[in-house]
């Protein structure tokens, strides 16, 4: 059974955070639909937890020991694709069906179709609280597998959240690791202007989370937040990020939330993901 994660070094893994960009780029704009901003901010966090942490079988996608991961930013459902193809749960040509008629790999995750989903991820707030009910249901079995989610800053204004957050507290759940993608930018305008959050980490410090806010794209200490001893709570990461990081004309713009890049724009943002000539 193949469990172990098939990076061990920054370099592998900053290499991985690429082609999950690389790929998504490429997916949304074949598609000619998706949230490619959210994606790229999300890259490095996905590539630490697909690379280095989850205990899963791309072979086996339903092992029962397997590492739970929920992303409950369902719009970002390419960059998840793109990992999940790159781990090996299907072929990478594969991608190129995305969001067309009959494919597994729809605009949004489903667990019933595409291998490695864990649950249905879309409508905000839901993804939390599923993975909090699935960290319980590990407790209860006294399984040793472990539930990683990562949502949206702008959905930390749900209240489904809140209510998962103070559950999670109360049960105990160490086995539970929350990963917010800190872009500060939701549809249309910022996080701020929309309905603020501000401080998020003393918020969820506050309802009895172990809480440590990082660089989202400083792989090296992600990873170490991630893999650092629990002391019985469960623990959150509040993960500074850019919305389309990578791309100079993407990054920090709420425009690229929801947008698609032109065949000229795709050229410029793949020469600078790779560090290639323009």
């Amino acid at each position: 059974m193949s469990v172990a994660p098939p990076c061990t070094t920054t370099e592998e893994l900053t290499a991985f955070a690429r082609d999950i960009r690389v790929g998504s780029l490429q997916t949304i704009a074949h598609a000619g639909l998706g949230h490619v901003g959210g994606d790229f901010s999300a890259a490095d966090v996905l590539a630490v937890l697909y690379g280095a942490i989850l205990r899963v079988d791309p072979q086996a996608p339903d092992w029962p020991e397997r590492d739970r991961f929920v992303m409950s930013k369902g719009h970002a459902a390419a960059s998840l694709y793109t990992a999940l193809a790159l781990r090996g749960f299907f072929h990478a040509e594969e991608l190129a069906t995305f969001a067309g008629p009959d494919s597994r790999l729809g605009g949004h995750p489903n667990r019933r179709k595409t291998p490695g989903v864990e649950t249905n991820t879309g409508p905000l707030g839901h993804g939390l609280p599923v993975a909090a009910g699935m960290a319980k249901g590990a407790a209860l079995q006294g399984a040793a597998w472990r539930t990683y989610v990562i949502v949206g800053d702008g959905e930390m204004q749900e209240g489904s959240n809140w209510e998962a957050i103070m559950f999670a507290a109360h049960q105990g759940l160490a086995n539970l690791t929350l990963i917010v993608d800190r872009n500060r930018l939701q549809q249309g305008a910022g996080t701020e202007e929309t309905n603020g959050l501000d401080p998020l980490d003393e918020k969820l410090r506050a309802f009895g989370w172990d809480t440590v806010v990082v660089d989202g794209h400083d792989i090296a200490v992600v990873r170490a937040a991630i893999e650092a001893p629990r002391d019985g709570r469960p623990r959150a990461l509040v993960a500074e990020a850019v919305k389309g990081k990578g791309v100079s004309f993407m990054e920090n713009l709420a425009a690229w939330h929801h947008k698609v890049p032109s065949p000229e724009q795709v050229e410029q943002a793949l020469a600078e993901l790779t560090g290639a000539s323009a």
